[in-house]
């Protein structure tokens, strides 16, 4: 039996990440600079790395939902945020990392054959996640010249007998595009009139600029008996390397993914789960202070990308990422994303890793220093007056 014939067919459609392509590739390039993965360059808030150390002390196996205290803490946080009321015994559950959350209420939710609207370009693992639970993905194009948000008609056109699943995400990763209080709602209204569950990903809700407010999905009409809202510690505290992510939902939707979740992960870190509660019940300026930062982080390379010839860049909202149209340089996204790598030492994601509308842009995170932003935008300017085709 060949290599590939050992392997699952389940996983013949599945292609590795191409963020973690690019940032693999940085070993290659010394002194490169990265703008590749989403994770801020901040430390955790002093008293998380406190909690953190006191629990260290007593590691045990926890429950398969999650610490209590931290649930309650959840349920506390999604009253105050929200105005929504969720059972801290029976619809939160925390997860390792957003990202379980979502293959978790994936798995729990799609039967084969099932259809899942996906946003395109979108977040690396909507797509595979879809493929594994056994659901057919359908991308619903996120165009810039609609601000990269949803266009109402064409999610409708793409709704068949067989859809079942809307994914969502907002702040979104990699445009940075956010939505408006009507454009949430109209989403709601969809989902409503035909039925869907909605897989809200909300991970970048605190990270929001020029007075944008986050309107969580389950609020609309309808909507909280069929969404579960996906979170996570790692964007809004920094705290990537602690895997702690969570789910909000209607009871029978949680405890199915319970299920999953308990004969996979069975149960998240203790000591994490205690730092992320003090995240939680201490003081939230260390919050507002990083995204003051990603603010001026984000005018910088919105403003330095539009000099450059070559990049067309919308202002983003939201997240901390930039995805410029790269049209101009007349070659597909991950080759240019290779040639600034090797020639420019900048290691970027192609906009082709986050789907089929992604082709044409590029992903920059802007979770680095500012110094090093500065460099980068340099290096890039120089790098495109080598690359573009000339006339």
């Amino acid at each position: 039996m060949d290599g590939v014939g050992r392997k699952a067919l389940r996983l013949r459609r599945l292609k590795p990440s191409g963020i973690r392509r690019m940032f693999a590739s940085l070993r290659k390039v010394p002194d490169a600079i990265s703008l590749t993965l989403g994770e801020p360059d901040f430390s955790p808030p002093e008293h998380v790395l406190q909690a953190f150390t006191e629990a260290k002390k007593q590691s045990h196996y926890t429950p398969n939902l999650g610490i209590p205290e931290l649930r309650e803490a959840l349920s506390r946080k999604a009253k105050r945020d929200y105005g929504l009321s969720y059972d801290p015994e029976n619809e939160i559950i925390v997860t390792v990392g957003g990202t379980e959350a979502i293959f978790l209420a994936l798995f729990a939710t799609v039967n084969p054959g099932d259809e899942v609207l996906i946003p395109d370009p979108g977040f690396v693992c909507y797509e595979p996640n879809v493929l594994f639970a056994g659901g057919t993905p359908v991308a619903v194009p996120l165009r810039e010249e609609n601000g990269f948000k949803h266009s109402v008609e064409e999610v409708r056109s793409l709704i068949t007998d067989k859809s079942r699943v809307m994914i969502l995400n907002f702040p979104n990763n990699p445009t940075g595009s956010t939505l408006s209080y009507d454009d949430a709602a109209e989403l709601a209204k969809i989902a409503v009139e035909h039925d869907l569950i909605v897989v809200s990903d909300e991970v970048y809700e605190k990270i929001l600029y020029d007075g944008m407010e986050h309107h969580c999905l389950a609020t609309f009409p309808g909507m909280r008996e069929r969404t579960i809202v996906i979170n996570s510690f790692s964007k809004t505290y920094a705290m990537t390397g602690y895997r702690v992510g969570y789910a909000y939902g209607p009871e029978d939707l949680i405890q199915a993914m319970k299920l999953v979740h308990q004969y996979t992960a069975a149960c998240v870190n203790g000591p994490a789960q205690y730092a992320a509660l003090a995240a939680l019940e201490g003081s939230q300026e260390p919050v507002r202070e990083m995204v003051r930062e990603f603010s001026r982080r984000r005018d910088l390379l919105y403003s330095r990308l539009n000099e450059i010839e070559g990049f067309e860049c919308m202002l983003p909202k939201g997240a901390f990422y930039v995805f410029p149209n790269i049209k101009a340089f007349n070659m597909p996204s991950e080759e240019l994303c290779d040639k600034f790598l090797y020639t420019a030492k900048v290691a970027t994601v192609p906009g082709s890793a986050f789907g089929k509308y992604g082709e044409g842009y590029i992903r920059l995170s802007y979770a680095t220093s500012y110094e090093k932003l500065e460099e980068a935008l340099n290096r890039l300017e120089k790098a495109s007056r080598e690359l573009l085709p000339t006339s």
